[in-house]
C-alpha cells in the first residue's frame, strides 16, 4: 500500500502547492445540509425566501396561512350580479 504524502504542519502554507491533478473549475460547488437539495427531496422541508420568511415568523403561521389558501380554493365560484 502507497501512503500519500501530506504537508507537515510546520511547513509554510504559502508554499504548498495544488497538485495539477486538482482542477477546481471541474468541481461542482452544491450547498451542503439541510439546505442541499438532494436532502430535501422526497422531505417535507421547504425554504422560504427571505420576504416571505419575514411575514411567517412561525411553522403554526405558515400552516394556517397554507390552510386558508387551500379553503379558498374549494370555494365555488360567484355569478356576478347584473344590476
Amino acid at each position: 500500500m502507497s501512503a500519500i504524502s501530506m504537508p507537515q504542519a510546520e511547513s509554510d502554507p504559502e508554499e504548498y502547492e495544488l497538485r495539477a491533478e486538482y482542477d477546481l473549475a471541474q468541481l461542482s460547488i452544491l450547498p451542503r445540509g439541510r439546505y442541499a437539495p438532494g436532502r430535501r427531496l422526497g422531505s417535507n422541508v421547504v425554504l422560504l425566501a427571505p420576504d416571505v420568511a419575514l411575514a411567517f415568523p412561525s411553522d403554526e403561521v405558515v400552516n394556517e396561512a397554507l390552510r386558508l389558501v387551500l379553503q379558498m380554493t374549494k370555494l365555488p365560484a360567484q355569478q356576478p350580479v347584473l344590476a
